[in-house]
């Protein structure tokens, strides 16, 4: 359907025939990172269904479709995906995004067929939340130079990774508005969260978050809280990429064997409460924010390698 309706002296565009639906489907996210997110995932579907981009075209030829033949090309598409060995919440997300193209054209009126019946893969979550120890971390931690800005960012990341066991999307994301000095605390908007919330600052954390800040020098409060320092891109916000790279780059300098990322430092943030507090669980989840306490569960019975354990016991009565 297609042309204009006249109410009273306002004109309202229906929607046209060529109208773009990927380009309103993402437009329609409010996190930057689902949108990403999502439009990666669709253009892979749409590489292997169709070797293409996905076009408003192409699109529209997909969401056309009937519900038997739609569900025999995303169907064989998770299994291509489960071929490739990709893991079950990629193979997920992945269908989700194709879930949510769908849902939305069926909103609009422009897609007959649903995948209500296309189920996820199970997924076990949280298999391996090792970590490193605590002595490995201070050494991280001394491995910021302290007199240089770099350092004094660094190490405020570091602490807010360690102390906080924030993720690194929720420290790109911050600006410095979001920093209540008076309070000690920091307003987070949290993974697939909308509204912001609020987290308490240690001391320690505080401190370091101000000497980057003073170092710094004046910006506005709108500006990130932390910003990328190189030549070319000097005061643009720190991605999550580039988070990311700095805790491998300090990783290896420490000489930490195993594979580091902000998201291993934050299981051993977890850990390491979960040590210190002999196993509560209920305040260790004020922490993670974590909403499923069996996910923190999952934490502590890793902790206490109850498996291993017992293991021992069995070995010794043969």
């Amino acid at each position: 359907m297609s042309g204009l309706v006249v109410h009273g002296n306002k004109t309202f565009h229906l929607l046209s025939e060529d109208i773009d639906i990927l380009t309103e489907l993402l437009a329609n996210k409010r996190s930057i990172e689902t949108r990403q997110a999502y439009a990666k995932d669709l253009r892979d579907f749409f590489n292997v269904i169709a070797r293409s981009d996905p076009t408003p075209e192409l699109v529209g030829e997909f969401l056309a479709l009937e519900q038997f033949d739609a569900l025999a090309l995303v169907l064989r598409y998770r299994q291509h995906l489960i071929n490739k060995g990709l893991k079950e919440s990629t193979v997920n997300r992945r269908l989700a995004a194709i879930k949510s193209l769908v849902n939305y054209a069926r909103t609009i009126g422009r897609c007959n067929f649903t995948l209500a019946d296309i189920k996820n893969e199970k997924v076990r979550r949280y298999t391996d939340t090792s970590g490193i120890p605590t002595d490995q971390m201070k050494t991280l931690l001394e491995l910021c130079d302290r007199t240089t800005l770099k350092g004094k960012r660094d190490y405020a990341i570091f602490r807010l990774l360690w102390s906080n066991a924030l993720r690194r999307g929720e420290i790109s994301r911050t600006n410095i508005s979001d920093l209540d000095v008076e309070n000690s605390c920091l307003w987070i908007r949290g993974k697939g969260q909308t509204d912001k919330e609020k987290i308490e600052l240690g001391l320690a954390t505080l401190e370091a978050i101000q000497d980057w800040l003073t170092a710094r020098g004046r910006v506005r409060k709108n500006s990130p809280l932390f910003c990328t320092l190189d030549y070319c891109t000097k005061g643009h916000r720190l991605g999550g990429c580039g988070i990311y790279h700095l805790v491998r780059e300090f990783s290896k300098k420490a000489g930490i064997s195993k594979p580091m990322s902000p998201h291993r430092v934050r299981h051993s943030s977890i850990t390491a409460a979960l040590d210190a507090t002999h196993g509560d669980v209920r305040r260790v989840q004020k922490l993670s924010r974590h909403q499923d306490v069996n996910i923190l569960m999952a934490y502590d019975d890793n902790r206490k390698n109850a498996q291993g354990e017992i293991t021992n016991l069995l070995d010794d009565l043969v």
